[in-house]
């Protein structure tokens, strides 16, 4: 499905700013795959995605998504193929435009435009469907402006959204990150259904390390520009938190450092 190969990139390449974000980078991950990409600080796991998205170009390497070869293909022409969620609830939603025009929108990301009516009333009932699965009550505000929402809410559209045209890849930065617990919990837990329910293949960086091992079917760890641990089957679900910073240390030789990282869910 995505496949990696020898994938580098630079910053301010020849200048005494320069940083090798990303050394060598192959990874493969298959159709349904659920990948948990975690990492110290500046390990590279936001630049991985941000190369896959088509944020960034790459020095050296190739990107391929379901056997085609996307390398040089511009970040909104692969928004077709892929969705994504970022850490901030105010990225990837439109503020002043309602919830059914922000679905609208996502719903028909990648077609072509041309001149049609507004939205229709099979889509309205497509999103009253797909909202009433997240539990909060917005099936019945489709009128409201995004702009009303509280960040859990807006955040668990942007999840919606990302899904709603059933992206080829989906992408998950950090999304749970900038909410309280109790509502983490909640938009964890109905991006883990989405996925389920439409077999997406995900790569989400958190920087849960309880979480990075229960979710998914597979744990990624990051270091300096490179993959330096990749856990899955019996192996991860024998891992615990403690075991993943041994783990580390042996690897890397050096202690995990991340300013926000959480040992648990709580």
């Amino acid at each position: 499905m995505l496949q990696l190969i020898n994938v580098a990139r630079t910053f301010n390449p020849g200048s005494v700013n320069e940083k090798v974000a990303l050394r060598e980078i192959n990874l493969h991950v298959s159709p349904g795959e659920v990948v948990a990409i975690i990492g110290s600080n500046g390990a590279g796991k936001s630049t991985l995605l941000n190369v896959v998205a088509g944020v960034y170009e790459i020095e050296a390497g190739k990107v391929l998504l379901d056997g085609q070869d996307i390398t040089r293909r511009p970040e909104h022409l692969r928004a077709t193929w892929i969705g994504r969620v970022f850490q901030d609830p105010l990225r990837g939603t439109a503020a002043s435009m309602t919830i059914a025009e922000n679905l609208a929108l996502a719903l028909r990301r990648g077609r072509p435009r041309r001149l049609r009516r507004g939205i229709t009333p099979a889509e309205r009932q497509l999103f009253k469907k797909r909202l009433a699965l997240l539990g909060l009550g917005l099936e019945d505000r489709l009128g409201t402006r995004v702009g009303l929402l509280s960040g859990g809410q807006r955040q668990a559209l942007t999840v919606l959204m990302a899904t709603i045209a059933t992206p080829k890849l989906l992408l998950l930065d950090e999304h749970t990150a900038a909410l309280d617990p109790r509502t983490a919990r909640t938009v964890m837990e109905l991006s883990e259904k989405i996925i389920a329910q439409h077999r997406l293949t995900t790569l989400m960086v958190t920087h849960n390390l309880e979480q990075a091992l229960r979710a998914g079917t597979r744990t990624i760890m990051m270091h300096e520009g490179r993959i330096i641990l990749d856990l899955s089957g019996p192996e991860r679900m024998r891992t615990k938190v403690a075991d993943l910073l041994k783990m580390f240390e042996q690897v890397s030789g050096s202690a995990f450092a991340d300013d926000r990282v959480l040992l648990t869910g709580s």
